[in-house]
């Protein structure tokens, strides 16, 4: 079993993936259900077909992808003929997040398959029912020296950062991403971390407002707003914002219906912690719009909040929830303020 230099066996292994995630697809979409309400089209469009897409994307171009690239010599070469060639890291570690637990899982270790590494993935014990359906599936489909999925909850992730890696890739807050980069600095390994931040969404007085509206809505509310390159909270021109904040709450509706906690088409918060997180980034703020809660469902509804505080938690800390905070500007001035 050649998986470093072998392109073949790469793409056989590949092929054998994709096919058994065609086979399971139902269940995954099932167990993102059992996990967080997950509504079916976003398990679909954001996870099993997106990893779907990702693998014949993959599949199709390894050869391409593998070769080597002739690249001009320098003039300390002369006259030579100068090549890039492509070598798998090694041992590869992956700890995967808990809001897209499918796709964030499966795309980095298809990534690290296709370069020809060894994969040790650790999905999210937040999400129990995924995890232990991607580990049946790695199990099914890689030869166990090739690609391991290891279950467990945080300690598991700690002590697997005690090992010497040959390349580690993270996704998820900013707190534990630190954790990683220590780890990762103690043997010089590189290391990929994809963190959360607060994303500004501005909207100029000569915005397409509806559209606007309709897309923020979108992508905002999409996975209940855990998201992390969702909109995290908009500056509006003045002039427009009070027209703004009416389509806003119209496209909510249309997307969402009267009552988002009937809608099929609205995901819930992951746990308890996390929703009482998002309570807490309520508090003392102005909501003209939603601030609905089920504490049994781990429930909230679409929430809007007017003029925030800067320095409120709501606008310091990544809010990865359902709540769209809106600010105004009249100026470039008043703009740089508000997201400086």
């Amino acid at each position: 079993m050649d998986f470093k230099n072998n392109i073949d066996y790469r793409k056989a292994t590949l092929e054998k993936l994709l096919k058994n995630i065609k086979i399971h697809e139902n269940e995954i979409i099932d167990a993102l259900y059992k996990d967080f309400k997950k509504p079916v089209f976003e398990s679909v469009l954001t996870e099993t077909n997106y990893v779907i897409s990702e693998l014949k994307t993959t599949i199709n171009n390894l050869n391409k992808w593998s070769k080597p690239k002739k690249v001009l010599p320098s003039l300390l070469n002369f006259p030579s003929s100068d090549y890039i060639y492509s070598e798998p890291y090694g041992n590869v570690l992956i700890i995967s997040p808990w809001n897209y637990p499918f796709q964030l899982a499966l795309c980095p270790l298809i990534s690290a398959v296709a370069a020809g590494n060894k994969v040790t993935l650790k999905p999210s014990e937040l999400t129990p029912n995924t995890s232990f359906l991607i580990a049946k599936i790695i199990r099914e489909t890689f030869d166990v020296k090739h690609v391991v999925a290891i279950l467990g909850d945080a300690k598991i992730a700690e002590n697997l950062l005690k090992n010497r890696w040959d390349f580690i890739f993270f996704t998820g807050s900013v707190k534990v991403g630190k954790i990683v980069a220590h780890a990762a600095a103690n043997y010089l390994t590189p290391v990929v971390l994809e963190l959360g931040g607060k994303n500004p969404c501005i909207i100029e007085k000569s915005a397409n407002l509806k559209l606007s509206a309709k897309r923020i809505v979108w992508g905002k509310f999409l996975n209940a707003g855990q998201t992390c390159i969702a909109p995290d909270y908009l500056v509006v021109h003045k002039s427009i914002k009070q027209e703004f904040i009416t389509l806003l709450k119209q496209e909510i509706t249309n997307f969402y219906s009267e009552n988002p906690e009937l809608s099929t088409d609205f995901a819930r918060i992951i746990n308890k912690e996390n929703w009482k997180r998002q309570i807490e980034l309520l508090e003392n703020q102005n909501i003209i719009f939603g601030g609905i809660l089920n504490e049994i469902d781990l429930y909230l509804s679409p929430t809007l909040v007017d003029e925030p505080d800067l320095n409120s938690k709501l606008m310091q800390d990544e809010i990865f929830g359902p709540i769209l905070p809106i600010l105004s500007f009249q100026n470039e001035q008043e703009l740089k303020t508000i997201i400086s």
